[in-house]
């Protein structure tokens, strides 16, 4: 499938880019650190406020809703005891949403959270017996939350008192994980649901990428690097209107979704951690950029030449042709530009026909490039969904936002290869790790329950 180009969007982006005052230098180092899955100096010190994940789909069940899940900490084996995996108190973890274009965020939803231990000094036990629901004071330790709807006009608490799922001690501490799950999942006034708990990690993918591109010879893939781990979920299901611009999702239906954190330093909350596109700062920025990237605001992406071009020249693409001979398309990369900072302008030929629109989700109003994870709401659910997304010609998937069971790596993959310039895989492309472990809920949060078994018993 052809990606067609909006060239106005790229030699805009593009001015915007030889224009900076400065590109690398002009990131402020000191002002946060970064996120993911462990990929940048700083953040691999700071599990707790460490962003690893985001997705962004209509849910497939309640189509007039969308649904957006953020995963945190990265890595946590089930049997982390004795204190397990909290919620950082002195942060506030946000999903944020842009509905015009402009790359500047629109709507927030912020937790925070505050302990509640009734351990005291006297045992080391997370919980004294097996716990049966949220309120059981066989529970320890547990953390409540408040969730606020912050939007230029001002902030509206839509949850004061929530209660966040524990962490999954283990079958005898926990017998019946799934009714501590259903527990936690609290309605939101106007229609809505969210939830705060720990998930199973359901990002699929071998890491050893990153030893020279799974070995030099691709003799390195087939390992689900992630089975078997769990990490803290944050999701909310909405309304699209609630989230749309102006409230209508049928003047407008793209939002960009990105996950932010912010950490309290002493004296002011400064943002520590930023992820939206899967894998960006793991593979496409560079070891320099890693920790100044995420604590930038995307409406400031387009300013900084050196991430720019790291999409329009990107050094996957040559490692791919060095290592392996797939000849690197010629750049500047148009197609992912689109792709990562614009959105998809157009599609070959027309994308649906209730669409009443070429555009896949690409903002037609002021758009600004920004790196944002985009999501068109009107495209409906695929009946029959295709792990390649948008490659394969479903249009519900990455990336026009991003589901549980997107391939994101060998999208990315092959994407850089040229697949969305030809219409074409290039053939043994791939890290061999086509699905989750664990199949995806069929209702909100979706994400797979928890693991309670140490990952090497697997």
């Amino acid at each position: 499938m052809e990606l067609r180009i909006n060239r106005r969007a790229l030699v805009g982006l593009g001015l915007a880019a030889a224009v900076a005052a400065s590109s690398l230098a002009a990131l402020r180092t000191d002002t946060g650190t970064a996120s993911s899955h462990r990929e940048a100096p700083k953040i691999s010190g700071m599990p707790q406020v460490d962003n690893t994940d985001v997705y962004a789909f209509v849910s497939p069940d309640k189509p007039g809703t969308v649904t957006l899940l953020a995963n945190w900490i990265p890595f946590e084996e089930p049997n982390g005891g004795p204190n397990f995996y909290p919620w950082d108190t002195g942060a506030r973890y946000n999903i944020k949403i842009d509905n015009d274009g402009d790359a500047k965020t629109d709507v927030t939803y912020q937790w925070t959270f505050r302990d509640e231990d009734q351990r005291g000094n006297d045992t080391f036990l997370y919980n004294k017996g097996p716990v049966t629901s949220l309120n059981d004071p066989d529970l320890l330790y547990r953390q409540r939350y408040t969730l606020k709807r912050i939007t230029p006009d001002g902030s509206k608490t839509l949850v004061a008192d929530g209660i966040a799922a524990p962490s999954n001690v283990g079958r005898a501490s926990m017998p019946d994980y799934g009714t501590l799950r259903a527990q936690s999942i609290t309605s939101l006034p106007g229609g809505g649901k969210t939830f705060a708990g720990q998930s199973d990690e359901a990002f699929f993918l071998d890491l050893r990428v990153f030893d020279l591109l799974y070995g030099g010879d691709l003799s390195e893939v087939g390992q689900d690097t992630t089975r078997g781990y769990n990490v803290n979920t944050i999701g909310i299901q909405v309304p699209q209107e609630d989230v749309a611009l102006k409230g209508d999702p049928k003047r407008n239906p793209v939002i960009g979704v990105c996950s932010t954190t912010d950490k309290f330093n002493g004296s002011k909350y400064v943002q520590v951690s930023r992820l939206c596109n899967p894998l960006v700062n793991e593979v496409v920025a560079p070891a320099g950029l890693k920790d100044a990237y995420n604590a930038l605001d995307p409406s400031g992406d387009a300013d900084v030449a050196a991430l720019v071009k790291r999409v329009t020249d990107p050094e996957l693409a040559r490692l791919l042709q060095s290592i392996y001979g797939i000849k690197a398309p010629a750049t500047p990369r148009a197609d992912l530009v689109e792709i990562f900072l614009t959105g998809i302008a157009k599609q070959n030929g027309p994308i649906k026909a209730d669409l009443n629109s070429q555009v896949l989700n690409q903002d037609a109003g002021k758009l600004r490039p920004s790196e944002m994870l985009r999501l068109n709401m009107s495209v409906p659910p695929a009946k029959d969904p295709n792990r390649l997304g948008v490659l394969a010609g479903d249009l519900q998937g990455f990336p026009n936002g991003r589901r549980l069971i997107d391939d994101v790596v060998d999208i990315e993959l092959q994407a850089v290869a040229g697949a969305a310039q030809t219409g074409k895989l290039v053939p043994g492309l791939t890290d061999k790790v086509d699905r989750n472990d664990k199949p995806s809920l069929q209702s909100f949060p979706y994400i797979p329950l928890p693991s309670n078994v140490a990952v090497n018993q697997r």
